[in-house]
């Protein structure tokens, strides 16, 4: 059964450094962790989304997902948070493709 982790984000205070930090070092680093089948980023629209992206990474098991997230890579791109983003403004999820 796949199994994917799901990260939110709320409006960010400066939409272009946010992106390009985002979009031009975050996900590559994303994209390095183990296990990791697929990524996908998406922007909500409208004035009443209650987030600003969401981040889908999709795995093959929740060993593989528990695994991926602790590794090295996954705990480069938690650290990273930071770096473009209020860490209490994010939300992580985790849910089975059902």
């Amino acid at each position: 059964m796949a199994v994917t982790a799901i990260v939110f984000y709320k409006e960010p205070a400066d939409r272009e450094k946010f992106e390009q930090h985002y979009l031009g070092t975050h996900i590559p680093m994303v994209e390095k962790i183990p296990g990791l089948q697929k990524v996908e980023v998406r922007r909500f629209t409208g004035k009443d989304a209650p987030y600003y992206l969401m981040t889908t990474l999709y795995f093959n098991s929740k060993e593989e997902r528990k695994a991926g997230l602790g590794s090295p890579e996954g705990q480069a791109t938690t650290a990273d948070v930071p770096n473009f983003a209020d860490p209490t403004s994010v939300t992580i999820a985790f849910a089975d493709i059902i």
